[in-house]
């Protein structure tokens, strides 16, 4: 069975230097410190004044539709060995979501699909440590948001914003007595394969809007780009702005049909030895359904990676921290997709 020293060192759980407070008092939309200071100010400075943007902290989870949530919780669990501590129930008793833990602050949740053959992902979620300051600097930047941040069954803080492409990008705070919150430190067993997640994938079609969306926006700062032929860019990828997470842009010029999308669409499981991680793996029965696992290799980026699919073919890979040779792996010059070189 895999143990923890498979994968590179744990998530730690992020402080931040000055933590916010969510703003309790009937959530009212405008935070009491800025309300009392800026009694007075002009209204276009009030909103200023109270806008700021908090600290994006870390990829938080990516939420998936699955067809057979038997199957997707013995993928999860019993093959990648995660726990699922809880679980949440509409009104009427059926399953809302499974939250599959990856570490204290990252998590997989699996949705029952509302349609067959529909997208597989649902949305990504990124921390935060004032969800209420979030929805005011959005607001403040002219992206429609709620009128209140609701409280989730968990007792998390969180709303979400389409992003460019249409995904739902999800800002949660994690509050003291939340269910997240009072997890610290159990229902990580030594069976994971994986003790990070340290990237998600998603599909996008017009990377100069993302990067407005994501690095203008939300501060999230371009690391590298990739391709996969040298003639066109593959990849784009940005950090959150107050952690090591990021989000790989998987650029493409035609929407691939919704059964390809899950293979772009993915979740990367971080460990520090891909051809260990693959062996205990594929001595695991594999969920049926899945489909067979790809061969480890180095991928463009220099990593040693492999790749698993999920019974709805979502693909989870598995890669290393650091390149295979130990040197990095200059970025792409290639334009994105539909754009004529040098344009």
């Amino acid at each position: 069975m895999p143990t923890n020293s498979l994968a590179s060192a744990p998530c730690p759980r992020r402080i931040t230097p000055r933590p916010r407070r969510f703003n309790w008092i009937a959530c009212s939309g405008v935070a009491l410190f800025a309300v009392l200071s800026s009694a007075g100010a002009p209204a276009g400075a009030q909103e200023a004044a109270a806008a700021p943007r908090p600290h994006i902290l870390g990829l938080a989870h990516v939420a998936l539709f699955v067809h057979d949530i038997g199957l997707s919780r013995s993928f999860y669990k019993d093959f990648l060995g995660f726990d699922e501590p809880f679980s949440l129930k509409n009104k009427d008793g059926s399953l809302h979501l499974a939250w599959i833990k990856i570490n204290d602050h990252q998590a997989i949740e699996l949705f029952p699909e509302k349609e067959p053959g529909s997208d597989r992902l649902y949305q990504i979620s990124f921390e935060t440590d004032d969800a209420e300051a979030m929805r005011l600097y959005l607001k403040s930047r002219g992206v429609a948001v709620p009128d209140h941040v609701p409280m989730g069954k968990s007792g998390t803080a969180n709303f979400s914003v389409p992003d460019p492409d249409g995904h739902t990008v999800e800002f949660v705070q994690f509050l003291p007595g939340s269910w997240i919150a009072r997890d610290y430190g159990q229902h990580m067993p030594d069976t994971r394969i994986s003790t990070r997640m340290p990237h998600a994938g998603i599909l996008v079609h017009n990377l100069a809007a993302s990067l407005k969306f994501y690095g203008d926006l939300l501060g999230f700062r371009e690391t590298w780009r990739g391709s996969k032929n040298g003639r066109t860019l593959s990849w784009a990828n940005l950090t959150v702005p107050d952690g090591r997470d990021y989000v790989e842009f998987m650029l493409y010029d035609a929407l691939p049909t919704a059964a390809r999308r899950g293979t772009m669409h993915h979740v990367c499981l971080e460990v520090a030895d891909v051809p260990k991680a693959a062996e205990i793996l594929k001595s695991r029965p594999m969920t049926k359904e899945s489909r067979k696992p790809g061969d480890v290799a180095i991928g463009i980026n220099g990593k040693r990676q492999v790749n698993f699919y999920d019974p709805d073919g979502t693909r989870i890979e598995i890669m290393e921290p650091q390149t295979a040779s130990g040197k990095p792996v200059p970025p792409s010059p290639a334009p994105p997709p539909g754009q004529a070189a040098g344009g």
